[in-house]
């Protein structure tokens, strides 16, 4: 297989905005070593970022779309270090997995602009692969209690659902009672910049 050229190459602005506050909570959740299994790399920036960053993780990033996992395959080839493996194709609903088995999963930015039923496959795909009191991270913007944490999120939520009427920021209380119905831990929430969240769950 060719590596793929430099410029397929993606770029999303709020990468280099939200990678620094999220790189501070993984430090402190994920494993000091073993396969960290990213969801929905997107760009492959963060994927970049993070497994330079975190030197003892292999890193091994994801995602449905071809041109994705060109994009990260070719940020990979011009900065990342040897411990992030190439992109594999994976759909959260299709079964099994093409990953089946890591230490922890990571996934940003996604569960907003995907169909409902994505989270839940998502959740019960991630309870199949990890170790019990393994790390499942998300990341990206929720209502709690079902209402906008901010009049931002609340007009960025409406743009979601004009561009797909499926999308949308998910209810962070839904995601949690999902979450325990696939064996995970009542979440612990990060505040991060912009109104986001980070939510880790734990594997029980």
């Amino acid at each position: 297989m060719t590596t793929p050229p430099q410029d397929a190459r993606r770029s999303a602005p709020a990468t280099a905005r939200n990678r620094e506050p999220i790189l501070s909570v993984l430090q402190r959740v994920l494993p000091a070593r073993g396969l960290v299994l990213e969801i929905a790399s997107g760009t492959g920036e963060h994927a970049v970022f993070f497994s330079r960053a975190l030197p003892g993780l292999t890193w091994q990033p994801t995602d449905v779309d071809a041109s994705a996992r060109a994009s990260v395959d070719a940020w990979a080839e011009a900065e990342g270090p040897e411990t992030l493996r190439p992109a594999v194709a994976l759909d959260v609903t299709a079964r099994p997995w093409p990953v089946d088995a890591a230490d922890a999963v990571v996934c940003i930015n996604m569960i907003h602009i995907s169909p409902p039923e994505c989270t839940p496959a998502l959740l019960q795909g991630a309870a199949v692969v990890l170790p019990r009191g393994a790390p499942l991270v998300l990341y990206g913007p929720f209502r709690v209690g079902g209402v906008h944490t901010s009049e931002s999120n609340a007009a960025f939520d409406n743009w979601l659902k004009a561009q797909n009427p499926s999308f949308g920021i998910r209810n962070l209380d839904d995601v949690a009672d999902m979450a325990a119905g696939a064996g995970f831990s009542t979440p612990e929430t990060v505040e991060m910049p912009a109104n986001n969240l980070t939510v880790v769950f734990r594997r029980g």
